[in-house]
């Protein structure tokens, strides 16, 4: 029973202690509450005393003014009015003293992006008017030169197929996204894209292709890499023909091992090893070995 009423004096010491705290921090809080009403008195003391010496300086009597005021006094609309300001106040926050100079960065900021936007905006028409030009020049360059290969190709198909026809044709309306496909009619069979056709119809429609082009812009020379490999005797023979007559304008380099393609050549380059492991260049000159062998 000591102990526990020993514990209660301390619960009563600690709660006299707690109000004992709250009551000193009120005084102080009201002492400091009270210098700031003496320091503010002071201020509108002084305040006073300044307004009364202009109002005297400029003839004025204080008590006469005041005697021929009317004001109209709202007390509770004006504490209210007093409440509204203070909380906008409260709301604007503290004070920036060096807002003025922020403003003044932000605003030279703000004319420099105005110029850079101003600039760029300007450079972007300018781009923009030569992609249009470009894109204008080569919608116009492609069909010409889609018109003039695929008259070509049409022409030179049959002639390498003894017949048939084919052409190409555009996938899409844009020129500048389209793509090509390429049809061919093989005599005796049907109209189709060229994946539908053989291997050897592949190569000579390959061929008739590639030889349309050099047909509109040749090249000084061309490089073809056993291109007869799928072809039948027939149509190597065909293709010997279009190289024969179209090499008044285009040297063409030809790597081979049919017998007739290489028999057509003006000078052959071959690669012997009569030795294992040594390679030997033998080069022939078709138009000498004939003479020679004539005499």
């Amino acid at each position: 029973q000591a102990e526990n009423h020993l514990q209660g004096l301390v619960n009563q010491l600690t709660e006299l202690e707690q109000k004992r705290s709250q009551k000193d921090k009120r005084y102080k809080a009201l002492q400091q509450s009270l210098q700031a009403s003496q320091v503010e008195h002071q201020t509108l003391t002084v305040k006073q005393a300044a307004l009364l010496e202009q109002l005297t300086a400029l003839g004025h009597q204080p008590q006469e003014l005041l005697s021929t005021m009317t004001l109209p006094v709202d007390l509770p609309a004006m504490q209210e009015e007093l409440e509204r300001v203070q909380l906008r106040i409260e709301r604007l926050g503290p004070i920036n003293l060096a807002a003025i100079d922020e403003h003044a960065q932000l605003s030279e900021r703000e004319v420099y992006l105005d110029q850079q936007h101003a600039d760029l905006t300007e450079a972007m028409g300018i781009l923009e008017g030569a992609i249009a030009k470009i894109d204008k020049s080569t919608r116009s360059m492609f069909r010409d030169t889609f018109q003039a290969v695929n008259q070509s190709f049409s022409e030179l198909f049959p002639s390498i197929f003894g017949g048939g026809k084919a052409c190409l044709e555009l996938t899409e309306s844009d020129y500048l996204t389209t793509g090509v496909q390429v049809m061919a009619q093989p005599p005796g069979k049907r109209n189709a894209t060229i994946h539908m056709l053989s291997g050897g119809e592949k190569a000579l429609t390959a061929i008739a292709l590639v030889f349309s082009m050099f047909k509109l812009n040749p090249a000084p020379f061309c490089i073809l890499d056993e291109v007869d490999a799928p072809l039948d005797d027939v149509n190597v023979g065909r293709y010997c023909n279009l190289l024969r007559a179209m090499a008044g304008n285009i040297q063409f380099l030809v790597i081979s091992h049919n017998k007739v393609t290489i028999s057509m050549a003006d000078r052959l380059l071959g690669v012997t090893m009569q030795e294992a492991g040594v390679s030997r260049l033998v080069s022939v000159d078709m138009q000498a070995a004939i003479e020679m062998a004539e005499v």
